[in-house]
C-alpha cells in the first residue's frame, strides 16, 4: 500500500507530506481546495501524462515522491522490478518523479533512473485510479477476457498454461511451414545468399578470442622499444655485481650467520631468503623475455590484415567472433533445410497434424472453464448490483468463439488465448438491448457498475491501492449508502483512497483527511488535516447541511457515524 506521499511545488501545493493508512481513507473539503490535485499528483507518480502547467507558478520544478510497502513477495511488482534490475529490500518501493518547466520528467524507482514507460509499468501494479469518466482497465473490452481468467484463479491458469505450451509448438511449426512454402524463386535467392555468407565465414577459419589475442600482440609489437628498454633497465638494476640481487645476497648471508648465534633472528632470515630466490627467478624470467623479444614488421602487417578481415565479418554477421560463429551455425542449418525443402515441409505438415487434436482438446477445455467461470462471475456481479439497487440490470459475458481452422499460413484463426473473444455486456433498463460495458452513459449507473466490478476483481488483480475520484457523483439517498458500504468492502481487500462529497462515504472512513485551501503571503496553498472524532462530526455535518452547521446537523452526523460502526461490524471488522 501507499504509506507516505510527498508533494512539492505542484499546482497550488507548495509543500505537502501525508502518511496514509490501511483500509478506507476519505478525502473531503471545499470545492477547489486541492483534493483532485492530490490525486493528479499520484497519477503522475505512477506514470501518468504530465505537463509543465502542473508546476507551481514561479517555481522551476515539481517533485512527487511516494513510499509503498509491499509485504507479499508474490506480488507482481517483484517480478517487474526483477526484470528491470531494480532491487526491493524490506518490501519498500519508492517512486519519485521530478518535472521541470522545460516539460522533461526525471523518474526513479528505488533510486534507479527509469523511463516514464517503465515507471508506468511499475505503477500499474501498485495503484488503480478510477475517476468519473475515465476508461480504466475494467472499461476496456479487450482486457475483459484477461479479467475473467484472473477471476477463474489457479484452475484456469493451469489449463491455459497447458494450452499455451501446445500453441507455442503449433505456432512455431506453422511459421516454419509458411517460410518454406514461399515462392520457389525467393527460396533460391535466399539459398544463394546464405550459402555465400556461410562460405565466407568458413573460409575465414575463425578462432574464439582470436581478435583479442591479435590485438594484444599488435600492441606488443608497436611498443617494442618501450618494452625492451623497460626490461633491459630492470634486468641491469637487479643482475650483476653491486646490483639488487647481489646486495640481497649479502643481506641473506649475514642474517644466516647471525641466526646461527641468535635464534630470534631466524624469523627475519627466512623471508629475506625467500625474497632472494623469488627475485632470482624473476631475473631469469626477465632475461627470457628479453631474448624472446623480436620486432617483426611482416608479422605486424599480417596482424593488421587479419584484424581487418575479422572486423569486416563483424560488420556483416555479428559484433563478436562468437556471434559470427553462432550465425554461421544457424545459416548452415537453414541451408540444409532449404536443400531438403520438400522433406522438411512433409515433416512439418506431419507435426502440425499430430498437434491439432491435442490443441483443440486443450482449447475446448479452456473455453468450457471460461464459460463456467463466466456464469459464476455473472451471479456475483448481479448480486453486487442488486445491493447497489440495480436489481433489474442484466449482465452477460458475451463470448465469440473463433472457428478452429488450420489452413496453411492462417495464424489469425487461433491465438495464444485460445478460441475465445469475450466482452462484458450490460443492460440497465428493462426492455433495452445488451450493450458493451464501455457504452454505458449514465454517470450514476457507471459508478455503481464500476464499484460492483471492483468489489469482485480487486482481490484478483493484486492491486495494492485503489483510488476513487468522485465516483459517487450523481447518486443520493439509499444508493449513496449502498455505494459507501460497497467502497468500504473493497477497502477490506485493498487500500482505498476516495474523494467524496457524500456524508455516507465520509462516515465509513477508517481515516478521514480534510483538504483545506489557505492564503499565505498572497499565495494560495493546500494543506491536509487528519480529523479526530469531534472534527469528523463537524465535517460530516457540513456535508449534510452545507455551510451552516447546527446542533441538529451535528446530531445527524453522530447518528450516521454510529450506524456506520454497526455496518462495519457486520462487514466483519
Amino acid at each position: 500500500m501507499l504509506t507516505e506521499l510527498s508533494i512539492r511545488n505542484f499546482a497550488i501545493i507548495e509543500a505537502l507530506s501525508v502518511s496514509l493508512e490501511k483500509g478506507l481513507t476519505v478525502l473531503t473539503g471545499e470545492t477547489g481546495a486541492g483534493k483532485s490535485i492530490i490525486i493528479d499528483a499520484i497519477h503522475l507518480l505512477v506514470g501518468g501524462r504530465g505537463s509543465a502547467e502542473f508546476i507551481r507558478h514561479g517555481e522551476t520544478k515539481a517533485e512527487i515522491e511516494g513510499l509503498f510497502q509491499i509485504d507479499d513477495e508474490l506480488h507482481p511488482v517483484y517480478q517487474k522490478a526483477s526484470e528491470l534490475g531494480i532491487e526491493i529490500s524490506d518490501g519498500m518501493i519508492v517512486l519519485r518523479r521530478d518535472m521541470s518547466t522545460s516539460g522533461k520528467s526525471v523518474c526513479r524507482v528505488n533510486g534507479k533512473l527509469v523511463t516514464i514507460a517503465l515507471l508506468r509499468e511499475i505503477g500499474r501494479t501498485l495503484i488503480d485510479i478510477h475517476g468519473q469518466h475515465e476508461h480504466q482497465e475494467l472499461m476496456d473490452g479487450r482486457l475483459h477476457l484477461q479479467l475473467l481468467d484472473q477471476f477463474g484463479g489457479e484452475k484456469i491458469a493451469k489449463a491455459l498454461g497447458e494450452y499455451r505450451k501446445l500453441y507455442k509448438e503449433y505456432d512455431h511449426a506453422m511459421k516454419q511451414l509458411l517460410k518454406l512454402s514461399q515462392n520457389e524463386q525467393q527460396m533460391v535467392h535466399r539459398l544463394d545468399l546464405i550459402q555465400f555468407q556461410f562460405d565466407e565465414i568458413q573460409q575465414a577459419n575463425l578462432k574464439l578470442n582470436e581478435d583479442e589475442e591479435l590485438s594484444e600482440e599488435r600492441k606488443k609489437i608497436n611498443n617494442f622499444e618501450k618494452i625492451h628498454e623497460a626490461l633491459q633497465t630492470s634486468y641491469l638494476a637487479l643482475s650483476g655485481e653491486q646490483k639488487g640481487l647481489d646486495w640481497l645476497s649479502v643481506a641473506m648471508n649475514n642474517l644466516e650467520e647471525a641466526a646461527g648465534l641468535d635464534e630470534a633472528i631466524k624469523t627475519i632470515t627466512e623471508p629475506v631468503s625467500n625474497s632472494y630466490y623469488v627475485l632470482e627467478d624473476a631475473i631469469s624470467a626477465i632475461r627470457e623475455q628479453l631474448d624472446a623479444l623480436e620486432y617483426d614488421p611482416e608479422r605486424l602487417d599480417f596482424i593488421e590484415s587479419r584484424l581487418n578481415e575479422i572486423n569486416q565479418l563483424k560488420r556483416k554477421y555479428g559484433s563478436t567472433i562468437e556471434e559470427i560463429v553462432v550465425y554461421g551455425a544457424a545459416i548452415e542449418e537453414e541451408i540444409e533445410t532449404l536443400l531438403n525443402r520438400e522433406t522438411h515441409i512433409s515433416k512439418l505438415e506431419s507435426q502440425i497434424k499430430s498437434v491439432k487434436a491435442d490443441l483443440l482438446l486443450e482449447a475446448k477445455n479452456v473455453s468450457e472453464l471460461r464459460e463456467k467461470n463466466a456464469r459464476q462471475l455473472t451471479k456475483k456481479i448481479l448480486q453486487e448490483l442488486k445491493e447497489l439497487h440495480m436489481q433489474k440490470t442484466v449482465f452477460e459475458a458475451h463470448f465469440h468463439h473463433t472457428a478452429f481452422s488450420f489452413s496453411e499460413g492462417d495464424s489469425s484463426t487461433i491465438g495464444r488465448n485460445g478460441l475465445d473473444e469475450m466482452e462484458f455486456y450490460i443492460s440497465t433498463n428493462p426492455g433495452e438491448p445488451l450493450k458493451p460495458l464501455s457504452k454505458i452513459a449514465s454517470g450514476g449507473e457507471l459508478s455503481r457498475i464500476m464499484l460492483a466490478l471492483k468489489s469482485i476483481f480487486s482481490k484478483h488483480q493484486g492491486i495494492t491501492s485503489i483510488i476513487f475520484d468522485e465516483v459517487d457523483t450523481g447518486v443520493s439517498g439509499r444508493v449513496a449508502q449502498s455505494i459507501a458500504e460497497k467502497i468500504y468492502k473493497v477497502a477490506i481487500e485493498s487500500q482505498v483512497l476516495c474523494i467524496s462529497h457524500l456524508p455516507q462515504v465520509a462516515a465509513m472512513a477508517d481515516t478521514h483527511l480534510y483538504i483545506a485551501k489557505n492564503i499565505k503571503a498572497g499565495r494560495t496553498n493546500t494543506s491536509v488535516h487528519p480529523l479526530q472524532y469531534s472534527d469528523k462530526v463537524k465535517e460530516i455535518g457540513r456535508m449534510i447541511s452545507g455551510v451552516e452547521i447546527t446542533d441538529l446537523t451535528k446530531q445527524h452526523a453522530e447518528e450516521l457515524l454510529q450506524q456506520t460502526e454497526k455496518i462495519k461490524q457486520t462487514a466483519g471488522v
